[in-house]
């Protein structure tokens, strides 16, 4: 039989994340974010829950194919522009809109030969000093490109540093605002954060983590907060129980002591898996849906757990290292990766390939 460890990911509830977006941001169009193939959750299978958004923006042509491919027909943004004068070739036969952040990309528009202006997303940079135009410069470049008749409609956007933190999005979009003041087109700031935590709005928003039920502001507020419901699950099973005495260790480097007579279950997963090496003893775990945790070291393969708080557990018991449990237990991915001083972006997107990945409820 094949290993047990699985990941599945669920539509309904990026259906229903997707919802919360539009929810908070009534009166704006929301763009359903599916770069680094939907954060780890495989556009294929995470299509059916965000096929309700009124586009999908991703970094990656071949994604922009994948997604045209399973029939979508309405608009699809590449966030980083493109990357390369060829690569306008496929954005004019995919009917891909693309941000422009640099004077080389307008330099590659204007020697771009196509009879289907592009839309285009004027990049703004109002703090993050990433990419985009600063905000003294803007203007000249947007009087370029709607110079050329290979653009139609110039749209605006930025990108906040701090929607999720104490600093705030003031002062970003007052520069957004100075910047684009009296130019025409339609505008886009706001990430997950700032939809939940700012309200703010736009002709467009940009709906990320939120679609994959993580808080984007944890641990301000978790996911029962913000009623967001955990999009992927990633669980395995017990394949061993060892019974411990004072003293003994668990695991490389003998990092965990027990204190006493204890059970201990090893779960099949570990960091070849993408479960994060770095998270140590204490780490929020499920068994049979009871609340426990790591003990010692994760290693490539296998991970140990306290049996204390589930002594009927036996081999072949349920473990949720994040998402649903059974019996209606849900162990948000947030949780895990505080614990392992990461964050819930990186757990989702670093699922191993080894890893079977299917849709399910």
């Amino acid at each position: 039989m094949p290993r047990p460890v699985e990941a599945l990911v669920h539509p309904a509830a990026l259906a229903h994340n997707l919802g919360r977006a539009r929810a908070a941001a009534p009166d704006a169009r929301v763009w359903a974010v599916v770069k680094a193939d939907a954060y780890g959750h495989r556009i294929e299978l995470a299509y059916a829950g965000l096929r309700g958004a009124d586009g999908f923006a991703l970094l990656d042509l071949a994604e922009a194919e994948r997604v045209r491919a399973l029939g979508w027909r309405g608009p699809i943004l590449l966030l980083e522009g493109v990357f390369e004068p060829r690569d306008l070739e496929l954005c004019s036969r995919l009917q891909l809109w693309h941000m422009v952040h640099s004077a080389e990309q307008i330099d590659w528009l204007a020697a771009h030969k196509t009879q289907q202006p592009h839309r285009v997303f004027l990049k703004i940079n109002t703090g993050m000093n990433r990419l985009g135009f600063t905000p003294g410069s803007c203007r000249s470049a947007w009087a370029r490109l709607a110079a050329l008749p290979q653009v139609d409609e110039i749209s605006f956007a930025t990108h906040f540093s701090d929607a999720d933190g104490e600093r705030g999005i003031a002062h970003q979009l007052e520069a957004f605002e100075a910047a684009t003041r009296d130019l025409p087109g339609e505008r886009s700031v706001a990430n997950s954060a700032a939809i939940l935590r700012h309200g703010a709005r736009g002709d467009w928003v940009r709906a990320g983590i939120l679609c994959y039920g993580s808080a984007p502001d944890y641990p301000a507020h978790d996911i029962r907060h913000w009623d967001l419901r955990p999009a992927m699950t990633l669980r395995s099973r017990l394949i061993a129980v060892q019974s411990l005495q004072a003293g003994d260790s668990v695991g490389y480097g003998s990092r965990y002591r027990a204190a006493g007579a204890q059970r201990i279950g090893i779960v099949a997963c570990g960091y070849a898996d993408g479960y994060p090496r770095h998270a140590g003893t204490g780490t929020p775990v499920l068994v049979d849906g009871v609340r426990t945790t790591t003990v010692g070291r994760v290693s490539m393969d296998m991970i140990a757990v306290d049996l204390t708080p589930v002594p009927h557990a036996a081999s072949g018991s349920e473990v949720t290292l994040w998402g649903r449990g059974p019996q209606g237990s849900v162990l948000a991915i947030d949780e895990v990766a505080h614990a392992a001083g990461t964050v819930g972006y990186e757990l989702m997107c670093a699922v191993a390939p080894r890893v079977p990945l299917r849709a399910e409820g």
